[in-house]
């Protein structure tokens, strides 16, 4: 029986997917809901070099900011009309694996099971791209449903 389900939520189809997938376990489970949400700003942070492109990066830190609290709200709508408890988290990346952060956050929540979105990438693109839903299901100690589409658009698929 699972009591804490953890849902990282980064507003993609899949992710929407997954979390569909933890309201219906949520619900049969009588378990709370903890959405996660980390906002990656690592990439954006190592780029800041100078004094203008500092205050363009901070532009676009604050809109990675307010885009992180859109999912999270809209996730949270979603989750209140099931009648489902939840929390919901949203952090900042400032230079880890995104799969750490999960697997912290399911250490800090005691967390039984995690429900997460996969693009399901293959090959070179997963090589190249990395895969947060792989580091997760290398490292965590608890049960992870994987939840992906396999009638995703072309322009998600990359096929």
């Amino acid at each position: 029986m699972f009591k804490n389900i953890l849902v990282p939520i980064d507003g993609s189809r899949t992710s929407d997917l997954g979390l569909d997938e933890a309201i219906k376990l949520a619900k049969n489970q009588e378990a709370t809901l903890y959405l996660l949400h980390v906002v990656d700003d690592h990439a954006l942070l190592q780029s800041a070099a100078t004094t203008s492109e500092s205050t363009f990066i901070d532009g676009l830190l604050e809109a990675l900011r307010g885009n992180g609290k859109k999912i999270i709200a809209e996730a949270e709508a979603k989750v209140r009309k099931q009648d489902i408890r939840s929390k919901s988290i949203l952090i900042e990346n400032l230079g880890s694996r995104i799969s750490d952060l999960i697997l912290n956050q399911v250490r800090e929540l005691n967390a039984d099971l995690i429900v997460l979105g996969t693009h399901g990438r293959r090959g070179v693109r997963r090589l190249v791209m990395g895969s947060d839903a792989e580091g997760v299901v290398r490292e965590t100690t608890v049960p992870v449903l994987l939840v992906r589409s396999t009638a995703l658009p072309m322009s998600e698929t990359g096929k």
